[in-house]
């Protein structure tokens, strides 16, 4: 298998720039309607190429972005795990949020879990920043669940000021890590 030139790893993951190879598979779990079942809509490949584009220019004007994630065992791409400044209107923003989007294929496999606290690890260590946030809808249970097996904390609920049209969207959840902490 081929050196992707992976940033950092995991026990099972490879995390990495975006390459313009990983636009049809992402589109692929974009287009997916249980994948994108907390999200507005599902994504068209525009919208993902758009994504791809933001989140690389992220990584090099600031050293890191929700990134492309690989299986070790096989190089096989499956969504992506990172972080990533969110800087929409509210009271706390900006701050620094960890997400996760993958291929439903391999969900339940504690991929999620497992690449949320290699990216605190690389936030907190490599990065020295001093908190990290989660946000998804309160109906994303399975998020939750992911936040708090990474030993995040719920820090408050609050409505989404980008998912103001959405009544079954815009309730949401606002977790956090402080380095100290996760020290």
């Amino acid at each position: 298998m081929q050196d992707k030139n992976y940033l950092f790893k995991s026990e099972r993951l490879g995390f990495r720039n975006w390459l313009a190879t990983d636009i049809d598979a992402m589109s692929a779990i974009n287009a997916d309607p249980l994948v994108m079942e907390f999200f507005p809509s599902v994504q068209t490949k525009e919208h993902t190429i758009q994504f791809i584009e933001k989140m690389q220019k992220h990584f090099v004007e600031k050293g890191f972005c929700y990134f492309a994630v690989d299986k070790l065992e096989d190089g096989n791409f499956i969504g992506f795990i990172g972080i990533c400044e969110q800087t929409f209107e509210s009271d706390f923003t900006p701050y620094i949020d960890v997400g996760w989007c993958l291929n439903q294929k391999e969900w339940n496999k504690g991929f999620a879990t497992e690449g949320a606290k290699k990216c605190l690890e690389f936030a907190f260590k490599q990065l020295d920043f001093e908190k990290v946030n989660a946000v998804c809808p309160k109906i994303n249970r399975r998020s939750e669940n992911v936040m708090k097996k990474s030993g995040m904390k719920k820090a408050r609920e609050f409505v989404h000021p980008l998912l103001l049209n959405d009544e079954r969207l815009c309730d949401c959840v606002f977790y956090e890590m402080n380095k100290k902490i996760f020290a």
